[in-house]
């Protein structure tokens, strides 16, 4: 995470720390040669000395690759299980691995009928080979790798065998902290907590092609141990082609509903974020002419009922919401490489970090921002806790439906109380109180007792030596807005009023949103009030 982006630099006295990574990684695994058909002629003929490539010759090779999996799985004592449908496997599959407890190695195996590219003979054509889509029985193996943690493989034992492969970063980061012995704390792929988030960082940045390969390769030469290490080593072998590659920014806020607050402005300001023009920024490639019919940002609602902010350009996405309650996570996924200029085997993956990583930053920086001090951060809430004293008196807090109260403020910040030397005595605002309130009844004591709830939150304080009482500034301020806006501008005002963040003086007025130079020349006004009858703090 760069500490110079602009958005990180705003709101850094938010943020406990900050990092990027790889998140979700899919990856298909092929034999490149096998994509010619006249070599998989020449390996099986000239290599396998295969008599007739006919169907029943691929249908030993398949029976023969799926009775090696049975035995192997039989032998160690793994599952070979087929769930149900419409099912989430990941959540399906916990139960085996909760069984498999802290220990490393293979958890279940899925065995699922799937749609897959596998090579097809017609005899009447002369043994014609054709590549073709067919519906056959894929093996998903989960486990839980020394290095990678948490993973699948999925297995096509049918010629010319392709598979795919399913990680995430943050598993993997997990095995390298854990053994360097640095404390963190995981939870729904995020590091909610480090002792060393600059080496989380490197990390991070160090996770390249060969992390992958080094633990893929094994499994495949011993799940489809079809191809001998000699032919192995002369090219027969799978290798990694990047299908789906997710990698996230993730801010880590020191308050779980600043994170939420925050996004929920960002939500309201930045729904013209996927415009071609800032499509162009945030990608940042030459001739980079969005189409406006594919390119849109919409807000969508998951099934977890999580906000997302979702802008989307043909097969690569950016997204943006609250992780966990804990942290903002910025993330791009592509689907097709091919969109970023970016070659599909795995070793370009140092490339595509690269890419990803700038689009983060671009997605962040193009954005509409937000002064911090219009967020509502727990004043409000303050207002409403009751107030203990030094001596341990114990006043209620101030209920902002409260009648009484919004009449006593009223009542307040009437001129009367507020011209020449700007103070009055409890028994001033009685008259006020009863007529306000349509009661006459209301006694001297209630309004002592009403008005001791504003002094305990220092918005009203007594003239030492005197029986009398002043406004404070702030008292005022509070008094009008509670007076004249409605209840949904409470807690932003609030906390306006009551603290603002010195860090947005240091954004520019360019990069401010109508709303937030709104609320501040409301703020400033009021200010301005208050300075002309002599009450400014």
């Amino acid at each position: 995470m760069n500490p110079l982006n602009a958005f990180v630099r705003h709101h850094q006295d938010w943020i406990r720390f900050g990092y990027s990574c790889f998140d979700r990684i899919v990856c298909r695994t092929f034999i490149p040669a096998f994509y010619s058909l006249g070599t998989v002629v020449h390996f099986l003929q000239g290599r396998r000395q295969a008599p007739a490539l006919t169907p029943a010759y691929f249908r030993q090779i398949s029976c023969a690759v799926h009775t090696g999996i049975t035995a192997q799985a039989q032998q160690i004592g793994v599952p070979i299980v087929e769930p149900p449908r419409d099912v989430r496997r990941v959540d399906w599959v916990e139960p085996y691995f909760q069984e498999l407890g802290s220990r490393d190695g293979l958890a279940v195996i899925l065995k699922c009928r799937e749609r897959e590219g596998v090579v097809v003979s017609y005899p009447k054509k002369g043994n014609y080979l054709q590549r073709e889509w067919r519906f056959v029985n894929l093996y998903y193996l989960y486990l839980r790798d020394p290095e990678l943690g948490r993973l699948f493989v999925r297995i096509c034992p049918y010629f010319p065998f392709s598979g795919e492969v399913c990680l995430n970063g943050h598993q993997w980061l997990a095995r390298q902290l854990r053994r360097e012995g640095i404390d963190f704390r995981l939870r729904a792929n995020l590091f909610t907590d480090c002792a060393n988030p600059q080496r989380l960082q490197e990390l991070a940045d160090a996770f390249g092609p060969e992390q992958i390969r080094s633990a893929v390769d094994p499994l495949l030469a011993q799940w489809l141990p079809f191809f001998t290490p000699a032919e192995r080593a002369q090219g027969y072998r799978h290798r990694l082609y990047m299908a789906q590659m997710e990698y996230c920014h993730n801010l880590i806020f020191h308050d779980r509903a600043q994170a939420e607050r925050l996004f929920d402005r960002l939500l309201d300001l930045n729904r013209t974020i996927g415009r071609p023009e800032k499509l162009g920024v945030i990608f940042g490639r030459p001739q980079f002419y969005p189409d406006t019919r594919t390119a849109q940002t919409e807000v969508k609602i998951t099934q977890l009922h999580t906000p997302v902010l979702k802008t989307g350009f043909k097969h690569t996405n950016l997204k943006q919401y609250v992780k966990d309650g804990a942290g903002l996570r910025t993330e791009t996924s592509c689907f097709q490489l091919r969109d970023l200029s970016v070659p599909k085997e795995v070793g370009n993956l140092p490339k595509l970090r690269a890419i990803l990583n700038t689009s983060n930053e671009r997605y962040l920086t193009a954005q509409q921002d937000v002064l911090s001090t219009y967020i509502d951060r727990g004043q409000l809430r303050a207002l409403a806790q009751p107030t203990v004293s030094a001596s341990g008196r114990r006043t209620p807090g101030l209920r902002l439906d409260d009648p009484r109260l919004l009449a006593l403020l009223q009542a307040l910040t009437y001129v009367i109380h507020l011209v020449g030397q700007g103070t009055f005595k409890t028994v001033n605002l009685l008259a006020d109180m009863q007529r306000l309130l349509h009661r006459p009844d209301y006694k001297l004591s209630q309004l002592r007792y009403d008005l001791g709830k504003l002094r305990a939150k220092g918005l009203v304080v007594r003239l030492p030596g005197t029986q009398r009482y002043q406004l404070t500034a702030d008292g005022y301020r509070l008094a009008v807005l509670y007076e004249k806006l409605y209840h949904r501008f409470y807690a932003p005002l609030t906390a306006g009023v009551l603290q603002p963040d010195p860090a947005d003086n240091h954004l520019p007025q360019s990069r401010r949103a109508k709303l937030d130079r709104l609320y501040q020349a409301l703020d400033q006004a009021l200010a301005r009030l208050a300075d002309h009858f002599g009450f400014a703090a």
